[in-house]
């Protein structure tokens, strides 16, 4: 993206692009909002279905248990049908399992409800890069720029969209969700012809055997510990904020506008300056001395510490996506899937577990343990340095954003 201004108003400009691009960005928007949606809810929900914060985490754990399997899916499926018809599956799946989350009279329904979402929001989110990339005019930088934006729009409005609606009712943002991915499914069967298939079809089995290489391995294996604490803060905190839907909206909006503006513009100028891996370590050592200060500090103290967090996240989010993608020689979006599906066990099962050791001890703990799943993502990444630092050398500071998007989008 070096020499380009995307936002010219010539061909490759962000804001000259077809209609099929906007729709696909659309509701890539609505996509990553779902994410964070239910964050400033789960204390609605549980009281509306007199649920413990166990059972109400396990929206999480369901949404990205069946997220991390669905990576060694979306490839081989996408290749095959096409990128419209991926898109338009995910879209369809989200519309319908979103609804029926509104719908839900007990815990259990809702959980099995989030993870046939979680199966629609892999399907579409793991295509759609692909797809702004291959409809969007003059290049890829400003198309790039513009799903990434959409990204960051998403996780950042996720929770605040969840605590206007579910001010009235936990229920609405289900069926607003629902709603707006209508929309965008209307637009991209409107507005987006098929793209071209890709030469080689990918089997289920070539994000496993991308694993086979000791430097994807060992990115994967430390983004796992990172995930876990990542998850412990989106999944647990709103627990112990214990604000209205509309206070706990409003600190994760700035969480996530933190995480976007670290992830996109604070990170690649970090690593210009101080290279991939010292940005890395130092930022998992920071997440940790903030979720240790988040769960010992008093109220005030723990809404500043859990918005700090996000420029962490960020920071961590960029980086490991971009060793993701440069470490190994496998295709990209093989390696990225292979790195998916691990990480995203860890976003399973910290919704789940961070309640159940608050049970088994006390408040402070699960951000005890979050802390030293950082600092576990931390060492593992000092300890494979040789490993990694010639990749994280030879790759240049664009792919920062380039590929954050990619890997974060499956």
């Amino acid at each position: 993206m070096q020499g380009e201004d995307p936002f010219d108003q010539g061909a490759g400009s962000i804001l000259r692009q077809p209609k099929a691009v906007w729709a696909t960005a659309g509701a890539s928007v609505v996509a990553f909002m779902g994410i964070g949606l239910v964050d400033p809810i789960l204390p609605s929900i549980a009281k509306g279905l007199e649920a413990t914060p166990s059972q109400v985490s396990l929206l999480f754990t369901s949404y990205f248990l069946i997220t991390a399997v669905a990576m060694l899916v979306t490839g081989f499926v996408s290749s095959r049908i096409g990128g419209r018809k991926t898109l338009l599956a995910g879209l369809a799946l989200v519309v319908v399992f979103a609804a029926l989350s509104g719908t839900s009279s007990s815990v259990g329904e809702l959980v099995g409800f989030r993870a046939g979402w979680g199966l629609g929001n892999a399907l579409f989110v793991s295509t759609a890069l692909a797809v702004i990339v291959g409809a969007a005019a003059g290049g890829s930088s400003a198309a790039i720029l513009l799903y990434e934006s959409a990204l960051g729009l998403g996780m950042a409005c996720g929770p605040l969209v969840g605590a206007l609606l579910g001010d009235a009712s936990w229920r609405y943002p289900f069926f607003g969700t629902a709603a707006l991915m209508a929309i965008g499914f209307i637009c991209i069967t409107a507005f987006l012809k098929e793209q071209p298939r890709p030469a080689r079809k990918t089997s289920l089995l070539d994000p496993i055997k991308a694993l086979g290489h000791g430097g994807l391995a060992s990115v994967a294996t430390s983004a796992f510990f990172y995930n876990y604490s990542f998850f412990t803060i989106l999944a647990f905190t709103p627990f112990v904020l214990n604000m209205t839907p509309y206070k706990s909206g409003a600190v994760f909006f700035a969480w996530g506008l933190l995480l976007a503006v670290f992830s996109v513009l604070v990170a690649p100028r970090l690593q210009e300056r101080f290279g991939s891996l010292k940005v890395l370590g130092a930022s998992l050592v920071l997440l940790a001395v903030d979720l240790l200060v988040l769960g010992y500090g008093d109220h005030t103290t723990a809404i500043v510490c859990t918005i700090v967090s996000g420029a962490f996240i960020g920071m961590n989010n960029t980086v490991y996506t971009e060793l993701a993608l440069g470490v190994s020689d496998a295709p990209r979006p093989v390696a990225s899937a292979g790195y998916n599906f691990v990480r995203w066990f860890a976003a399973a099962a910290a919704p789940y577990l961070a309640p159940k050791i608050e049970e088994w001890s006390d408040i402070h703990i699960p951000f005890v343990v979050a802390a030293a799943t950082a600092v576990a993502g931390a060492v593992v990444v000092w300890v494979r340095r040789a490993a990694l630092t010639h990749e994280a050398e030879e790759l240049e500071p664009r792919h920062a954003t380039e590929d954050s998007v990619a890997v974060f989008a499956d």
